[in-house]
């Protein structure tokens, strides 16, 4: 998909991201080798709508920032699963029982995973 360490730069800074804003029970997955979708998605939980919504602020303004546009964010209005599409990393920012419903760590099980 993209140069490898530039993808890992930008998983760290989203990972940082979302530390700030208390972002629950983050796991990374590298994707590379396995699909074009993406090299990595970025999944974490939030504790209500509100604290999605400011996960996906901070992410998504603090990375355009620092010169990394999202390319697109869906969800973010309705708030229980705000995707933000960077290219090589996709973050998902899910409530509890939309995590649980979806399970991306399930269906990506062969994807090699770090928890943060």
């Amino acid at each position: 998909m993209t140069e490898q360490p530039a993808a890992e730069q930008l998983l760290q800074r989203a990972v940082e991201l979302a530390q700030e804003k208390k972002a629950k029970q983050l796991t990374s997955l590298a994707l590379s080798g396995l699909t074009l979708i993406a090299d990595y998605f970025l999944i974490m939980s939030a504790a209500n709508t509100r604290q999605a919504q400011a996960i996906a602020d901070a992410i998504a303004e603090t990375l355009k920032a620092e010169g990394r546009s999202a390319l697109r964010i869906e969800g973010y209005r309705e708030g229980r699963w705000i995707l933000i599409d960077f290219g090589s990393v996709v973050a998902h920012i899910f409530l509890d029982e939309e995590r649980a419903y979806y399970d991306l760590e399930r269906l990506w099980g062969d994807a090699p995973r770090q928890q943060y």
